[in-house]
């Protein structure tokens, strides 16, 4: 596969693992109300659905990284495309499933949360690309040992 569409694919992924959280997030309201299940119950889910997906994203992403990424450093420009395809993805998602009804609308700390997420998230991208191809496996494939 082309270098160029596994960075893209990785950056994708990466704009999922902070989608999904951010759309629970602003999504609470709706979804109690199309569920039927009291607001404490969808917090609850959304809380445990986005701690697992954060610890599973990390663990794929770290292997998935460090196999695709062969070790280059060019793996680092993910920590900037994951934000074209994040917000490609919530045009799509606000485009699609418009907030129509008003008590939908999401409260004024989630806006907040929202923004310290998606500041601190590049630099767990930059952590994340530096961990998995910093292992002992890529730094010895052209050293031959006598």
């Amino acid at each position: 596969m082309n270098y160029f569409i596994k960075i893209n694919v990785v950056s994708l992924l990466y704009a999922l693992m902070i989608l999904v959280p951010v759309e629970l997030m602003v999504n609470g309201y709706r979804l109690t109300r199309l569920t039927g299940w009291e607001r404490e119950t969808v917090m609850d889910v959304s809380g445990f659905m986005i701690v697992a997906i954060f610890l599973i994203g990390t663990v794929f992403l770290y292997f998935l990284t460090g196999k695709w990424m062969e070790g280059r450093r060019a793996s680092y420009w993910t920590a900037v495309l994951w934000f074209p395809y994040f917000l490609l993805f919530m045009y799509v998602i606000a485009t699609f499933f418009p907030t129509k009804y008003g008590g939908d609308a999401p409260n004024p700390a989630a806006g907040l949360l929202i923004i310290g997420a998606l500041v601190t998230f590049p630099f767990y991208v930059l952590v994340m690309n530096f961990l998995s191809l910093g292992t002992d496996d890529h730094q010895m494939e052209g050293i031959k040992l006598e």
